[in-house]
């Protein structure tokens, strides 16, 4: 059955956990949406494993609405979530609008995600007004890395502990129907999950969440560069496919690939004559 944002609210209200998992082409999509994964996100996060930058700040709406239309073509039952990008919706909320309706229009999405709590609520309020669902997106926030002085675990103050949970209150009220909660001790984060009505989707953020995100470079080991304390690799395929692709350098240089059994048959005549 396709999931919706009705799944996630039943889901909410009878304890069950939710999935998400990241996906930014068809083929990827396709795998994990054949998973049972709940929810796909097609997160900025691409522009740290897809197209090489150091951040997600450099992440344009174009960059997200051409992965999304990958994504949408292969997610037959996952509710495809796709990241509104820096600067695209914080400027205005007619613009947060308009980008957000981009993103299902052109990209195919069924949801977009932003970052931010009681400063966004109004675009929030206003993309949910559009009949465009919203995923919010607080605690640890990276397209905010600059504001925060880097990477930091949230929560950590009394200070951080109002303006999270005021965050997470006001992305609620303001319509969104899940929020991801990112870098936040577990305990904090049991009480901040018990808070909500919405589901909370976690990822560094202990096992008390509604439910679980990560980007599947991290959890398949395809990403040589930081791995997060909160990651778990459930395979090292990274190692598999260079060793992959070392073997078949190492047999064509050897003149073993292509073999006989991988070549088509000849013509009964008429070669040798021609040539």
């Amino acid at each position: 059955m396709k999931t919706t944002v009705a799944t996630f609210a039943a889901a909410k209200a009878s304890g069950q956990k939710l999935t998400m998992l990241t996906a930014y082409d068809y083929s990827f999509a396709r795998l994990v949406d054949s998973a049972g994964v709940d929810s796909i996100l097609v997160g900025d996060s691409l522009g740290n494993v897809i197209l090489g930058y150091e951040d997600t700040l450099s992440v344009t709406m174009a960059d997200m609405i051409h992965h999304t239309k990958a994504v949408a073509r292969a997610a037959r039952n996952a509710l495809v979530v796709a990241d509104l990008p820096f600067l695209s919706y914080q400027v205005s909320v007619p613009k947060a609008v308009k980008n957000a309706g981009r993103l299902l229009k052109e990209g195919r999405a069924q949801a977009v995600k932003l970052e931010g709590g009681v400063f966004i609520a109004e675009q929030i309020k206003a993309i949910v007004e559009a009949s465009i669902p919203v995923v919010g997106h607080i605690g640890l926030t990276p397209q905010s890395v600059n504001a925060m002085g880097g990477f930091k675990v949230q929560g950590k103050s009394e200070e951080s502990i109002k303006r999270l949970f005021a965050d997470a209150k006001a992305v609620q009220e303001a319509g969104a129907f899940a929020v991801v909660v990112e870098c936040v001790p577990p305990t904090l984060m049991k009480k901040l999950t018990e808070s909500l009505s919405i589901p909370t989707i976690g990822i560094g953020a202990g096992p008390h969440c509604d439910g679980q995100v990560l980007v599947y470079h991290d959890l398949l080991g395809l990403f040589e560069g930081f791995s997060p304390k909160f990651v778990r690799r459930y395979a090292e395929a990274g190692d598999l496919i260079k060793k992959a692709f070392s073997q078949f350098v190492a047999e064509v240089k050897a003149g073993q690939f292509p073999g006989p059994e991988h070549c088509f048959a000849d013509p009964d005549e008429g070669v040798e004559r021609m040539y």
